[in-house]
C-alpha cells in the first residue's frame, strides 16, 4: 500500500512522500491563483476547480480565499456556499451535502497527529528527508445545514442534516441531524423543530 493509500484509508502515513507532496503543492498552487481571481471571473474560477479535481455539483459558490490540501478528496453537494477563508486539509476525504450555508473563517481538519510525541515528531525517513506520521479520518457534513462563522471540525465526524453549529464551536463529535450545537467542544442545546419558523 502506498503513502496515498494508506492516508485515504486512515492510517499512519508520510506526508512528505514525493507523490502526495506533488498533490498537494499543485493544490496549494492553485488555491492561491484562485485567491487572485476576481467574483465576476466565473469561468476561470471553475477551470481552476476543475484542474484541481474538486467534486462539485450545480450552484456551488467559494466566496475565497480558500485553502485546500489536495482538493480532490472534498465533495459539495448542489447550492452549497462557504464565506471567506475556507480551510479544508483533505487528508481524508471531506463530504458536504446539499444547500449547506459555511460562514466565514470555517476550518475542515480531518488530519490527526500521534498523542505520544515519541510516534509525533520530526524524524529522518529512509530515503534522508525529514518528515513526521500522521493520520486522518474523514468528515461529512449533511444536507441542509449551517455551518457559522469561526467553527472548526475536527476528523471523524458527521453533522447530521438540517444541523446548525453555532459560531466559534469546536466540533468533536457526531452532531444529529436537526439539532442547534455550539460551544467548545460543541454540545447539542435542542433540536430544531417547527416552533423555530420566522
Amino acid at each position: 500500500m502506498n503513502e496515498l493509500e494508506k492516508m485515504l484509508n486512515g492510517q499512519l502515513y508520510d506526508p512528505n512522500d514525493e507523490q502526495l507532496l506533488t498533490l498537494r503543492r499543485k493544490c496549494h498552487n492553485l488555491c492561491l491563483k484562485y485567491n487572485q481571481t476576481r467574483e465576476d471571473e466565473d469561468e476561470l474560477r471553475n477551470q481552476i476547480l476543475d484542474e484541481m479535481g474538486l467534486n462539485r455539483k450545480e450552484g456551488v459558490y467559494l466566496q475565497g480565499p480558500i485553502y485546500f490540501d489536495y482538493g480532490c478528496f472534498i465533495s459539495f453537494g448542489k447550492n452549497s456556499y462557504a464565506n471567506f477563508n475556507l480551510t479544508i486539509l483533505d487528508v481524508c476525504r471531506v463530504n458536504i451535502g446539499d444547500n449547506v450555508f459555511i460562514g466565514p473563517n470555517v476550518s475542515i481538519v480531518p488530519p490527526i497527529h500521534p498523542l505520544r510525541y515519541q510516534e509525533r515528531n520530526i524524524y529522518k525517513s529512509e530515503k534522508g528527508y525529514y518528515t513526521d506520521k500522521e493520520y486522518g479520518k474523514p468528515i461529512t457534513i449533511e444536507d441542509n445545514c449551517w455551518i457559522a462563522s469561526n467553527v472548526t471540525i475536527i476528523g471523524g465526524v458527521t453533522i447530521g442534516e438540517g444541523s446548525v453549529i453555532g459560531a466559534g464551536s469546536v466540533v468533536t463529535k457526531d452532531i444529529p441531524k436537526n439539532s442547534l450545537a455550539v460551544g467548545n467542544p460543541c454540545r447539542v442545546i435542542r433540536k430544531i423543530t417547527e416552533d423555530d419558523r420566522k
